[in-house]
């Protein structure tokens, strides 16, 4: 008697073609944004400001480029936008690296309780105001500080950083004690190197979320040299604030040459939206292999 495949019947040929279908429809979705943005940049003013450009570049022309790469203010902002996220990310992975090992320990007394206040925190804040007074309080207006200590803890990071933790065979730490090693010298040499997935995975969700973090450096900052990379882009967009000595003097330079000052405004926005989007799409391919298995953590019960 034949036995009919998984994939050879009528219905699992369907499943699968309308799974492809989907994917590519989501693919093209996700795509053509960053594909028009990149081409508007690239394309030439007078067909940016007639609208001709839809997918891919009508004309070539990286003057904008030019400009914003010129810019003392978007360089500025670059900084310290690789400042925070840097700072951040790496605070955020050591606290929560050491607030969930102990609570990974069977042995650490009123690790459960610990669990539960910390979890309570995921649901109950104490909103916007009393975050304000409390920055200003101790002192961190308009510093780093502001930017990277609030969020240095996430609750929900540590819950993940603990079932990561209780997923190591206790026999290595059992047996690091009986070498003399102590509880640091565990989770420095033997905890954290075998946990390199989740730690890339946070790490890439972190500082994700600190490059592309907006409002907190509103709220917080009050120096202009001091704000980030997004600060200064929704200036640049929302606002419409050509404000620069590179970027006036890239617009008179452009008038010169005969290009339409509307189509180079418009590439001049898209071109600081690729420049600030590029380092976080080349950090991913380095981290793609830790990814996956990193964002399975805790979904399979050991």
């Amino acid at each position: 008697m034949k036995v009919v495949g998984h994939r050879s019947g009528i219905g699992s040929r369907a499943f699968d073609i309308f799974n492809f279908v989907a994917l590519l429809l989501l693919t093209c979705a996700f795509i053509y944004p960053f594909l028009y943005v990149f081409s508007i940049s690239i394309s030439d003013t007078h067909a940016v400001y007639r609208g001709k450009v839809t997918v891919f570049p009508v004309g070539f022309d990286l003057f904008a480029y030019k400009v914003v790469l010129g810019d003392e203010s978007i360089l500025r902002a670059y900084y310290n936008t690789i400042l925070y996220s840097v700072s951040g990310t790496f605070m955020t992975l050591l606290f929560t690296s050491l607030t969930a090992y102990p609570l990974s320990l069977k042995r650490f007394y009123g690790r459960n309780v610990i669990t539960v206040y910390l979890t309570i925190t995921m649901f109950f804040s104490g909103g916007l105001i009393p975050s304000y007074l409390l920055i200003q309080t101790l002192g961190m207006m308009n510093t780093i500080w502001a930017l990277i200590i609030p969020g240095s803890i996430g609750v929900w990071n540590v819950i993940i950083f603990r079932t990561n933790f209780q997923n190591i065979p206790e026999e290595l730490r059992e047996s690091a004690y009986i070498d003399g090693a102590g509880n640091w010298r565990i989770l420095f040499r033997i905890v954290l190197p075998l946990s390199k997935p989740i730690i890339a995975t946070i790490g890439l969700f972190t500082i994700v979320g600190f490059w592309n973090s907006f409002f907190a450096p509103l709220l917080y900052l009050n120096d202009p040299a001091k704000a980030p990379l997004q600060v200064v882009l929704r200036k640049l967009i929302i606002v419409g604030e050509m404000r620069g000595r590179a970027i006036e003097q890239g617009v008179s330079d452009f008038a010169e040459t005969g290009g339409d000052r509307n189509g180079f405004y418009e590439s001049l926005k898209m071109a600081a939206v690729i420049v600030s989007t590029g380092p976080i799409l080349l950090v991913y391919p380095f981290i793609q292999k830790y990814f996956v298995k990193g964002v399975l953590i805790g979904s399979i019960k050991g």
